[in-house]
């Protein structure tokens, strides 16, 4: 299915992904020198706006662009699990030409992922529907990518309505693409985050409406760790996550197994710098599981399934570290929701491993927590938090 040479500069090129924050973009413009005269001055206005609403215009442009080259690459690609010819070089084209610019402008990594699987596809190294996969889903994680970015130049343009608005358009329709996966996901484990999604938009919205920028930060972590949660769920929960579908599949038909391994791999990047920075040796687990160079028929769900318990446990107790240090700022609130995000990532997994009752006790305790941070509770906080750590350890032991 592989060359090894291939497969090694494809995992080499990988890295660590997922800059929590996005990256920061140098694109600002000269200042024009100022007018003598009050027409002058007017001039220079009216050709900045005219400026303004051409790049507007430009940036709406690519941003459909980008969407529709990525759906046409991966409706090509898809030929592969339909026995059809691909052509390759028509998808290489296509991605060198119009969506290379932004994949590589997110994370030069993913670029160079993306460009060996495709000539690796073109050349015969590599299973077409394995290609596909890692074109489909990293590309995804693109634009899970660009929306964070969006919301980074929200914060940086706060104040300023109309490219707010504009940014939070462009948000919403990179996740149009997106959608479809985190609907899979609800359906799957009967979940509502298409709602909560909707509804972190829509705190934005209101947020910016309102000039309440702490608002806008609380609903941008609602779309953030939803859009996480989503990435988890695929990758490697239980019963529906990649790592269980490959591992079940891995014995009557390992072609279609390492198709699955490879699926949760490339979800797992969305996610796994977070899991890397605070649980290191967790993160090595799932990489080492979901790696394309293991046997699929050698990869061990329950230990994937453990190891991102574990690790999103540890996130969530580092949030609400943070929280209690920042108290008293905005980031205290933004932490402690942040922390309860995290927990609601593995909910189903608490549920099955401590019982219901359990799992509503702690979402509860969280909710608590966070009123209290933001009505400037502080004892009643403290003594709500030693409980939820106590419990987010518990969690942590039971998921060893």
């Amino acid at each position: 299915m592989f060359k090894k040479s291939v497969l090694l500069y494809l995992l080499l090129a990988i890295g660590l992904v997922l800059a929590a924050c996005g990256q920061s973009d140098q694109g600002s413009e000269d200042k024009s020198k100022e007018e003598e005269t009050t027409q002058g001055n007017e001039e220079e206005k009216a050709s900045e706006e005219s400026g303004s609403e051409s790049e507007e215009a430009n940036d709406k442009e690519e941003d459909a662009d980008f969407v529709a080259a990525y759906k046409e690459g991966k409706d090509e690609l898809a030929k592969a699990g339909e026995g059809e010819e691909v052509d390759y070089q028509k998808v290489i084209d296509l991605y060198n030409n119009q969506l290379q610019p932004l994949v590589a402008e997110r994370d030069g990594n993913i670029d160079q992922q993306i460009s060996t699987a495709l000539e690796a596809g073109k050349n015969g190294e590599m299973d077409g529907q394995v290609v596909k996969q890692i074109f489909d889903k990293l590309t995804q994680k693109v634009f899970y990518l660009t929306i964070k970015h969006e919301f980074q130049e929200i914060d940086e343009n706060w104040g300023k309505k109309e490219e707010v608005n504009e940014e939070i358009a462009e948000a919403k329709e990179y996740y149009e693409v997106l959608k479809e996966t985190v609907e899979k996901r609800d359906a799957a484990y009967e979940t509502n985050m298409v709602d909560q999604i909707d509804a972190g938009f829509s705190e934005i919205e209101k947020a910016v409406e309102n000039d309440d920028n702490l608002g806008f930060q609380l609903g941008k972590q609602v779309v953030d760790k939803t859009l996480m949660k989503t990435f988890y769920l695929a990758a490697g929960a239980v019963p529906n996550g990649y790592a269980t579908k490959a591992a079940k599949e891995a014995e009557e038909d390992p072609d279609k197994a390492k198709v699955e391994q490879a699926e949760g791999w490339a979800f797992y990047q969305s996610i796994s710098e977070y899991i890397t920075k605070y649980a290191e040796e967790d993160a090595k687990i799932i990489e080492k599981n979901f790696n394309l160079e293991t046997d699929v028929k050698e990869l061990d769900p329950e230990a994937v399934n453990h190891a991102f318990v574990r690790g999103l446990s540890k996130v969530a107790l580092h949030e609400y570290e943070e929280s209690e240090e920042y108290w008293g700022e905005d980031k205290s609130a933004i932490t402690a929701l942040e922390g309860a995000l995290f927990i609601d990532m593995i909910a189903s997994d608490i549920k099955r491993m401590q019982g219901e009752d359990a799992y509503n006790t702690l979402n509860e305790q969280a909710q608590t927590y966070l009123d209290a941070v933001k009505s400037d509770e502080k004892e009643k906080a403290m003594e709500v938090l030693e409980k939820i750590e106590g419990t987010l350890n518990s969690i942590i032991e039971k998921a060893k």
